[in-house]
């Protein structure tokens, strides 16, 4: 009887490891997504996950359209996804 008390013991320990290691920081990381999706505005300098900056020009639910270069020519349409990172416009009206 003792030796399956510390099995149910050691299975409750791996699986407690199991939920610290892999499931709460990839919850973690999906919260962190959402709200820099959530964040997003026109107008905002976004890095794509291929490593391409550029300038938010539109938002749907699912897709963004987002400008590359300075030529304004360069518009490409693709899914929230591929958004990296997202960085507002500084304001430098304000800082005078």
């Amino acid at each position: 009887m003792g030796s399956i008390g510390i099995i149910i013991v050691y299975v409750v320990v791996i699986g407690a490891m199991m939920y610290f290691l892999a499931i709460k920081p990839q919850k973690k990381e999906q919260k962190r997504t959402q709200a820099l999706m959530d964040s997003m505005e026109i107008g905002d300098y976004v890095l794509t996950t291929s490593g391409f900056y550029g300038v938010l020009i539109d938002i749907s639910d699912d897709d963004v359209i987002v400008e590359f270069g300075n030529n304004k020519n360069c518009r490409i349409s693709m899914q929230k996804k591929a958004i990296a990172q997202v960085e507002k416009p500084s304001d430098s009206t304000s800082a005078e």
